[in-house]
């Protein structure tokens, strides 16, 4: 039993310099003190009277964070916001590139589609936290959402 504990601790001890990553900010916490436990945030958004400060997903994740900030400069909420509910909540011909960017973040890819001349922006997410997904937000010349499509991440199809 001492020789398997002796083999976690430098696991545990490395991991322990990465408890950011894995420790969300509590409600109420300082802006100054979510970007010390998150880093700086890739993007900030207005939304009424509150900021949205985006963690993006990397190139290859499938997840983004997005914090809301209150008036007062305190954190309301903190959260994982690539998920199909989300995603359900985007309005089509109704919603802009803005709106989209303030509920799902930043794309993981973007295109130009010739034939149609909708721009799209593809995200990558865990559907119902299991399933490889993508979900594809097509916009039109003006910005506003005409159409989505959800299907399997071609990534994890096999050959």
């Amino acid at each position: 039993m001492k020789r398997l504990s002796l083999l976690i601790l430098p696991v545990l001890l490395a991991l322990s310099g990465c408890a950011s990553v894995f420790t969300n900010p509590a409600p109420g916490s300082t802006v100054a003190e979510v970007i010390a436990l998150k880093g700086q945030p890739d993007a900030q958004y207005q939304d009424g009277n509150t900021t949205l400060l985006e963690w993006s997903v990397p190139a290859y994740g499938d997840h983004a964070w997005m914090a809301r900030i209150g008036p007062d400069g305190k954190l309301i909420s903190y959260k994982q916001v690539l998920t199909r509910e989300n995603f359900g909540s985007i309005r089509i011909n109704e919603f802009t590139k803005n709106d989209v960017l303030k509920t799902v973040g930043h794309p993981t890819e973007t295109e130009m589609s010739p034939l149609s001349g909708y721009e799209i922006w593809s995200y990558r997410y865990l559907e119902e936290g299991i399933w490889h997904s993508m979900m594809h937000v097509f916009f039109d010349s003006n910005g506003v959402v005409r159409k989505m499509e959800n299907g399997q991440d071609p990534m994890y199809l096999l050959d």
